[in-house]
């Protein structure tokens, strides 16, 4: 029973709230702010003996929390991956479906359509650069943001920080931007 139950996706009036209720809990428990970007310079301060100031903290007192939260959120996918079963579909609509088939996109078993996330497209130098390009991006654009989409979607919003308004905004914007202009190019 347990394994039927885990098996299937957590509908979205379950999850939102659940998720929602971290802001709270957190601030009411320790007083920290929900966010996961943090923790790679948690990682970094912990494994990388450096001379550098923003790395040379006790990372203990300050990062030890989000460590576990990173360490649970791989632990949950792995568990999430491990109760999927083979032959599961997300459900998207037709339009959708018809719009990735435009792209040479046919196969929608599993999480990610394996045309465009497997070994063969990773390992070009057209996958590499989109790789390294859009890691580098990433990183950035945390650092210069001060902070993730988590971070500021959903407590930077909670807490009506302009900031994170413009944040969250402008993530919604790059995926459009992405999906409507960037995908459409590498895929054909």
């Amino acid at each position: 029973m347990l394994y039927e139950l885990l098996a299937r996706p957590i509908p979205w009036y379950v999850a939102g709230p659940l998720l929602g209720l971290m802001v709270p809990i957190l601030f009411i428990v320790g007083n920290k702010a929900f966010g996961i970007s943090s923790s790679y310079r948690h990682v970094c301060a912990a494994v990388i003996p450096s001379k550098l100031p923003f790395f040379n903290y006790d990372w203990k007192k300050t990062g030890g929390w989000n460590l576990q939260l990173a360490l649970g959120i791989i632990i949950g996918g792995a568990v999430a991956l491990y109760f999927t079963p083979d032959n599961y579909q997300i459900a998207i609509t037709a339009s959708t479906t018809d719009a990735l088939k435009t792209y040479g996109i046919t196969n929608f078993d599993g999480f990610m359509p394996v045309e465009v996330f497997n070994w063969d497209n990773i390992l070009t130098l057209p996958g590499m650069i989109i790789m390294v390009l859009g890691g580098f991006l990433i990183g950035f654009g945390t650092r210069y943001g001060s902070g993730c989409t988590a971070g500021h979607g959903i407590t930077g919003m909670a807490n009506f920080q302009k900031a994170s308004l413009i944040a969250t905004i402008s993530f919604f914007l790059g995926g459009m931007i992405s999906a409507q202009f960037l995908i459409p190019l590498i895929l054909k």
